[in-house]
């Protein structure tokens, strides 16, 4: 069998990278500039922002496997220069920095080795990427060495003097590492990888947002925010949202359609909308607790106290609805009681599980206990799931 090229998979890691990365630099960043604000795909790969101008443009380059040394004449080096080109004026003194995030190692006496904040030498650096660029007779990099050489003394200075190189940055595999590192502080005893699951899973869809432009920038400041509330949620008294809305898989909404609580839920003239949330709070709820016993942060019993004390408070909503109701009440009164029903218990409910308020939650579980049959909204609603259940036997 012929081994398929590995030339895409290194391209989806080199993406994975670019999306993964800011996260941990933002973490990094925040203790002394939590203002700060992070793009992604908006003037570079990566942008960091301040009062909605760049102040940093960085170009992120990920290697697989044996990483080779970043030569100065490297044809990484000087796209990334051509990028830099394009961006910002060259010779502009107030421009942003222009940052190489690379896997790669610059070797000593490197023009890369001498752009190293803090320890670098920008007059070798500049000297050093001259004589690249002058000397190398690579094709592809031509049209951009040729800019940088047409660039006047002072402009290059300029540019160089903006220019800096991180060098031997961790690979994708081991930014979660990294952030561990970071985060050291923070993490809940005996809860590190769920707690770091819900952060990666939460930073996913912060970077789909702001790759769709549905936002433009994240500041250090909300970044720090999302990992103490994460954190409070492993507290003594508080439960961790494990299940989001979009983990419902809309495809598979017409699997509940025969569903007991389902069914309940039509015998009160819920309309489709109304059907839909129900089938996607029954599903975050059911998984939640799962997951939540799963990881044992909660026991069977408590979630059995919790649910008996959902039914408790049922039991009471139930028999006013039906001392309210006449003997001879029309089918749409009938209806509009269970209506009433439904929504104060899942929307009123006092009942909690620990500290835990998400109101998905709450719903969810009565749903789950409409579907086996504890509790119901239609008045007469314990005939007809008899009827419904003899009916499925026959």
């Amino acid at each position: 069998m012929t081994q398929r090229s590995h030339s895409a998979a290194a391209q989806a890691l080199g993406y994975l990278f670019q999306s993964q990365w800011p996260l941990v630099e933002l973490v990094r960043r925040a203790r002394e500039r939590p203002d700060f604000e992070l793009a992604l795909e908006m003037y570079d790969d990566v942008s960091w922002e301040e009062g909605g101008a760049p102040k940093e443009l960085l170009q992120l380059k990920h290697h697989v496997g044996a990483v080779r040394p970043l030569g100065d004449k490297d044809t990484d080096l000087w796209r990334t220069i051509a990028v830099w080109m394009d961006l910002h004026q060259p010779g502009d003194v107030d421009g942003p920095l222009l940052t190489l995030v690379t896997t790669q190692v610059a070797p000593a006496g490197s023009a890369c080795a001498a752009l190293r904040p803090g320890t670098g030498d920008r007059v070798e650096a500049q000297r050093l990427l001259e004589d690249a660029a002058a000397e190398s007779d690579a094709v592809a990099t031509a049209p951009v060495r040729k800019r940088f050489l047409g660039l006047s003394p002072p402009e290059r200075s300029i540019f160089v003097s903006r220019m800096r190189v991180l060098d031997s940055s961790a690979q994708i595999q081991d930014l979660d590492d990294q952030l561990r590192a970071e985060l050291r502080l923070v993490l809940p005893p005996n809860n590190e990888d769920l707690y770091m699951d819900r952060l990666w899973a939460w930073w996913y869809r912060v970077a789909v947002s702001l790759l769709r432009r549905e936002a433009a920038t994240i500041s250090g400041l909300e970044v720090v925010a999302k990992v103490a509330d994460l954190r409070d949620q492993f507290s003594t008294g508080t439960l961790p949202t494990l299940v989001e809305r979009d983990d419902f898989d809309p495809e598979t909404e017409q699997e509940y359609s025969g569903r007991v609580f389902v069914e309940q839920l039509r015998w009160i003239s819920l309309n489709d909308v109304l059907l839909q949330k129900a089938v996607v709070d029954y599903y975050r709820a059911y998984t939640q607790s799962a997951r939540w016993i799963e990881n044992h942060l909660v026991g069977l019993s408590e979630l059995d106290d919790f649910e008996d004390n959902l039914k408790d408070e049922w039991e009471r909503a139930y028999a006013f609805m039906r001392l309210r109701l006449p003997a001879d009440a029309e089918d749409e009164d009938v209806a509009r009681a269970g209506q009433d029903l439904l929504r104060m218990v899942t929307e009123q409910s006092q009942v909690r599980l620990r500290q835990y308020s998400e109101a998905f939650f709450t719903r969810g579980k009565y749903h789950e206990l409409a579907d086996d049959g504890r509790v119901g909204w239609h008045a007469e609603f314990s005939a007809r799931l008899e009827a419904l259940l003899l009916g499925q036997a026959s």
